[in-house]
């Protein structure tokens, strides 16, 4: 997901986040304070920035349950003036652009496609199981933490329903809505809500993890609720969505290589048909983005550079599983370490959007959005030049008990 989504990473980038941290930047502030260089740490699986102020979670709340959202960031104001009037323009093309990238339950594949059959005569159900239990005996333990991460990421998915449905644009006044922002909503989630439901039964057949613990986490995740600081300013969430969704997709990518590089070729499927799903969100909130790009691009810039500034944090930056107070970075650590999510491959997804969007060639933009254009158009330089020391530190890192692994360390 984790649109929104789910959806998880590795090194991540935190950027300081000046104490204003405002979508519209601020006049007469030199470039050094308003854009200060981003500082590489661990991340999950997921992208995920946060400022040190906000990123780290009330330890007193968390001995006692799950971990406490961050404090909201000031904007200078929730939306574009004319945000309505830009949404209703599109909502033809929308119906005729966006729509069309979800497909009909029909033509879905189902978890049940992947998964021992039930129904399988005699005792070939329990074969099945297994088999499956066979192939993943040997895969390492490093390999079930990220693989459980990710699915603990996709089973928070009614957070991030429930989120996407609390802005305006996308808002669903009746439940059945029949604008494309409100079809779209809904699909989207019905599509992603098959990931969770794959990947928790095939990890529960496998006998490799402490289901207990896996479940606790999911319920303390959904519990502690979802805080990514993009408030509801929909120019904000498709560029939030965009990266969200493609990172997700790299994700499961590459835990499905991993999957065939350890001999597991169902598992690899699974990991594949999820990131397909994933690549294809991210195309339809990309052209989202690509759209408002189009027709306001001075406001959209403003948003993009303040997500890159103030953080992108992933939907499971929260989790909490009862042990852990460092869940998530610790979980992040490991995906880093055995190439999930690395910081070239943000790196990648920043460059990606660059060029999607045109964002250097913009034109007609106010003094602050050229000040933005030049900011997000230089930080894939200023990544590359950290990405060995995220590496580093990524490797260094010591061993920690994961109680998803009976706490065991990776």
């Amino acid at each position: 997901m984790q649109e929104m989504g789910v959806k998880v990473m590795n090194p991540v980038i935190f950027h300081e986040c000046p104490k204003w941290a405002a979508l519209s930047l601020p006049p007469k502030i030199t470039k050094k304070s308003q854009y200060p260089s981003p500082k590489f740490f661990m991340s999950s699986t997921h992208l995920h920035f946060h400022t040190k102020e906000a990123g780290n979670v009330n330890k007193k709340t968390l001995g006692s349950g799950p971990a406490a959202p961050r404090s909201r960031p000031r904007y200078y104001k929730e939306e574009s003036d004319n945000v309505d009037e830009i949404f209703k323009s599109m909502e033809d093309w929308a119906t005729h652009n966006i729509l069309p990238l979800l497909k009909p339950a029909k033509d879905c594949w189902q978890p049940q496609d992947f998964l021992p059959d039930p129904s399988s005569p005699g005792d070939g159900f329990y074969d099945q199981i297994k088999q499956l239990q066979a192939r993943t005996k040997d895969i390492p333990d490093d390999y079930f933490v990220v693989l459980v991460g990710n699915m603990i990421t996709e089973e928070a998915l009614p957070s991030y329903h429930s989120r996407l449905n609390s802005t305006r644009i996308f808002h669903d006044n009746t439940g059945i809505d029949t604008s494309p922002w409100a079809v779209w909503a809904r699909g989207w989630s019905a599509e992603e809500n098959r990931h969770g439901d794959l990947l928790n039964k095939y990890l529960y057949l496998s006998a490799r993890v402490d289901m207990k613990q896996v479940e606790t986490t999911i319920q303390y995740l959904i519990a502690t609720g979802l805080d990514v600081g993009i408030s509801s300013n929909p120019y904000v969430w498709t560029i939030y969505t965009s990266f969200q969704e493609r990172a997700t997709a790299i994700c499961h990518g590459n835990t499905a290589k991993m999957a065939m590089l350890h001999g597991e070729a169902k598992l690899a499927q699974i990991c594949g048909i999820i990131s397909s799903d994933e690549k294809r969100h991210a195309g339809a909130y990309t052209k989202m983005a690509g759209k408002l790009f189009e027709l306001d691009p001075n406001e959209m810039l403003l948003a993009f550079a303040y997500m890159m500034r103030r953080k992108i944090s992933m939907p499971a930056h929260l989790m909490y599983d009862g042990h852990d107070h460092h869940l998530f970075h610790h979980f992040s650590s490991v995906a880093s370490r055995i190439g999930v999510y690395t910081a070239s491959e943000y790196r990648g997804i920043l460059e990606h959007f660059l060029g999607r969007w045109n964002v250097e060639k913009l034109a007609g933009l106010s003094s602050e959005g050229r000040e933005a254009q030049e900011y997000v158009c230089g930080l894939p330089r200023i990544i590359r030049k950290l990405e060995e020391r995220a590496k580093s530190k990524a490797e260094e890192a010591p061993p920690v008990p994961f109680s998803w692994i009976f706490h065991r360390k990776v």
